[in-house]
């Protein structure tokens, strides 16, 4: 049985580390306890682990993704007849070209 970091575990889903830390932290993903290596803490992912996050990430609602949802087809005819018509640009002042100075010696 092979082990893996989170950095591994991120690139094998092809997600960067700092989301997988951010699922774990949110409670989105289940996570395998922490493990003390010296000073340091890791977590050891096993093959069955990163097959249950797999199954999971098409149901985690992250942000931009699920945000903003398409309209029924019938709210759009409705907000379509409310909208207002588009604004003509206004053509911009031309300026003068700016007459230098003759330099005095």
């Amino acid at each position: 049985m092979k082990q893996y970091s989170t950095r591994e575990v991120a690139e094998k889903l092809g997600l960067h580390l700092v989301t997988i830390q951010t699922y774990i932290a949110e409670g989105k993903i289940p996570a395998p306890p922490l493990l003390k290596v010296g000073k340091g803490k890791l977590r050891i992912w096993t093959d069955e682990d990163i097959e249950s996050v797999r199954q999971m990430l098409p149901k985690i609602a992250n942000g931009r993704k699920t945000r903003y949802k398409k309209q029924s087809a019938g709210s759009n005819q409705q907000s379509a007849k409310t909208k207002a018509p588009a604004r003509v640009p206004v053509p911009q002042k031309q300026s003068k070209p700016k007459q230098r100075k003759p330099k005095k010696k």
